[in-house]
């Protein structure tokens, strides 16, 4: 009977043109933005100076990145290629700290001048694990994918408490299964359309990553996505009876909010500490154990090197302990309030029973 129940959630979802329109934008979207940011990435390393040397500087100024170095014999040749437009700079020995001399045809080039210069030696005491730009995008990416499944789907459980409330159909159905056996039902059909759009997500970006040679961005990610997956299965599940639970506390679709509002600020906080708080490691450490937020907390840390094999494993015991508590809370709300009709049931009510 859960599975006739489950069955019931997937099919009017899959047979919703909006859900499946707004399904396929989505991905559309993540794909669009990991083409665009593969090949601005490398358009970017491949916009490269030519700089004309002698052979007293091509090896300092090979060094340098985003170069290109053409030798020439000496400086008269080295001012030909520059007054013919072949390069942009020429690099030439010279009198100075430095011992070398830039010329150029009407501007400075700074960006040679800045990594020609003579700087102190730098010591990182904590050095960045990752590019701080990529790591602020792939907290975004985690973010907003956790937000907008948890959020989409636990509403759609709402919707569907409240509107079979509110239509009785919930009368018809009680008198042929257990209010537990329909919770269950609903749990797990929206369970399964939430994982198969996460995996779906997680197949184009493999692809987008892969088609744009993103190669070492892709193993980075691999363990990280995983373990996100893992995460958000359980952290549905316990989103998703909160929201079958308070949805159950009101019967007209016009009240949803004031039951359910307190879970979607649950779902909004991760979204918005793992943005602002990205390259703060306690934070993120605390947010990888609180149940809310595990789902992109940890993910997070793998992904910077910032955990220990064991934390995520950890973690995840107490996001399924704290599964089985909302769970069976859950129910026991669901089970008092689901044929109370009129006006919204106080929690201490549905608790009691």
């Amino acid at each position: 009977m859960i599975w006739l129940v489950a069955e019931r959630e997937i099919g009017s979802k899959l047979r919703s043109k909006a859900f499946l329109i707004s399904t396929g934008v989505l991905l559309l979207i993540v794909l669009a933005g990991i083409v665009i940011g593969g090949f601005a990435s490398k358009n970017a390393a491949a916009e490269t100076m030519p700089v004309a040397v002698t052979s007293e500087t091509a090896s300092v100024v090979s060094a340098l990145p985003n170069v290109e170095a053409t030798e020439v014999a000496d400086a008269g040749a080295a001012e030909e290629l520059l007054r013919s437009e072949k390069v942009e700079a020429a690099v030439v020995p010279g009198e100075g700290p430095t011992g070398l001399t830039v010329i150029a045809l009407k501007d400075a080039p700074s960006g040679l001048v800045s990594a020609l210069s003579q700087t102190p030696q730098i010591e990182i005491l904590e050095p960045a694990t990752t590019n701080p730009l990529l790591r602020y995008f792939i907290a975004i990416a985690f973010g907003i994918v956790f937000m907008g499944a948890a959020a989409t789907f636990g509403g759609t459980i709402a919707q569907s408490v409240v509107e079979e409330k509110q239509t009785r159909v919930v009368e018809i159905l009680l008198s042929t299964i257990s209010s537990r056996t329909l919770l269950a039902g609903k749990v797990i059909g929206n369970t399964i359309l939430a994982m198969g759009q996460i995996l779906a997500i997680a197949a184009i970006a493999t692809i987008g990553l892969t088609a744009t040679g993103q190669s070492e961005v892709l193993a980075t990610l691999g363990a990280p996505i995983v373990w996100f997956a893992v995460f958000f299965l359980f952290g549905f599940i316990l989103l998703a009876s909160m929201f079958a639970a308070a949805a159950s506390m009101v019967s007209r679709q016009e009240d949803i909010g004031s039951t359910t509002t307190p879970i979607t600020m649950l779902i909004m906080a991760p979204y918005v500490l793992v943005i602002v708080f990205n390259d703060n490691p306690l934070v993120l450490t605390i947010m990888s154990y609180v149940p809310f937020s595990a789902p992109v907390g940890m993910p997070m840390r793998l992904f910077v090197g910032e955990a220990q094999w064991w934390e995520p494993l950890l973690s995840l015991v107490i996001l399924l302990a704290s599964c089985v508590a909302a769970i069976a809370i859950g129910a026991k709300i669901y089970e008092n309030s689901l044929l109370r009709m009129g006006s919204r049931v106080k929690l201490g009510e549905a608790l009691r029973g």
